[in-house]
């Protein structure tokens, strides 16, 4: 398994030169861009050995993909910039990575900031249960799971709070589910329940787009981030009745919870966000164009009529 520090350092690099490829003023910048799309999408890519390891077959596509798209990207960045060809949407692009990557990866590196939000995650999953009368069930203390599979109270965590990069377990940084009468669940919410990727995806979007007003923008952001944090909400409590109502529930040897969690969930939040993305397009046209001119290369070119 590769070194938290190591992961650290493509981050850091991939964020830098992205931002300064999209801030920065110079002209000839297609080899800054270049390096880091490299930097940054081998990040993502080392993420792929622990996403086989819990078996959750939509991120081991997503990051096994990031390190060969993000070396087509840097080959169409030179490209255009040998040719004198300006390209917005790779500009575009340049700015939603560093603007999605950079909030998500300050609150996934500091434990205050990942405890608190799987914190709230989690009190508002129980909530929700607890006004629908489906289950009343109470959150329990912060806890960290080791790498070695061992687990305690965050509140006993011996690393730095503010800044840690150890590896962490499966769970990392999760809140436990408990009954009414206090005993567990078997279900915990960990960082990757508070939707936070797919909600900093539509803020980065939208923040680096650099001709369409900002109160248009601003628009977009209050249409999509809460309708998001809303349905993970949903999501969350879902899945948890679920799990406990149909814990013996077997299929193809695959229970309730794996089935909720990364199938049925993952299916619904991809379809959730390809129709935000659609509102979002007639919102904001240079979206729209945007990611038409980043999906050229990847369509059938049209055969020409002429003999």
């Amino acid at each position: 398994m590769v070194s938290e520090e190591i992961r650290l350092f493509f981050a850091l690099a991939g964020l830098l030169f992205l931002g300064l490829a999209f801030h920065g003023k110079m002209k000839k910048k297609a080899i800054i861009a270049t390096i880091g799309w490299i930097s940054i999408s081998t990040y993502f890519f080392l993420d792929t050995p622990h996403y086989i390891e819990i078996s959750d077959p939509v991120l081991i596509l997503m990051s096994a993909g990031a390190l060969p798209a993000g070396i087509g990207i840097g080959i169409w960045e030179l490209n255009n910039e040998k040719k004198s060809i300006e390209e917005p949407a790779l500009d575009w692009l340049k700015g939603a990575i560093f603007w999605s990557a950079l909030p998500y990866l300050a609150i996934s590196w500091v434990p205050y900031f990942s405890v608190a939000l799987v914190w709230v995650t989690a009190v508002q999953a129980v909530f929700f249960l607890r006004i629908a009368g489906i289950s009343q069930l109470q959150v329990g203390a912060p806890h960290v799971e080791y790498a070695d599979g061992t687990t305690g109270l965050f509140s006993d965590f011996t690393g730095n709070p503010w800044l840690y990069l150890e590896p962490l377990g499966e769970g990392g940084f999760y809140i436990p589910i408990l009954t009414s009468d206090g005993g567990p669940t078997g279900v915990s919410i960990i960082l990757a329940c508070s939707a936070l990727q797919s909600m900093i995806v539509f803020v980065g979007a939208l923040v680096a787009l650099k001709t369409s007003p900002w109160k248009m923008r601003l628009r977009g952001l209050f249409i999509t981030v809460p309708v998001i944090h809303l349905l993970n909400v949903f999501r969350n409590a879902g899945i948890i009745y679920l799990d406990m109502t149909y814990r013996d529930w077997n299929w193809l040897g695959m229970g309730m919870f794996d089935f909720a969690h990364s199938y049925a969930a993952k299916a619904g939040s991809l379809i959730a966000m390809f129709l935000l993305a659609i509102v979002l397009f007639e919102i904001l046209p240079e979206l729209h164009n945007n990611i038409l001119k980043l999906m050229e290369p990847w369509m059938p070119k049209k055969r020409s009529n002429a003999s």
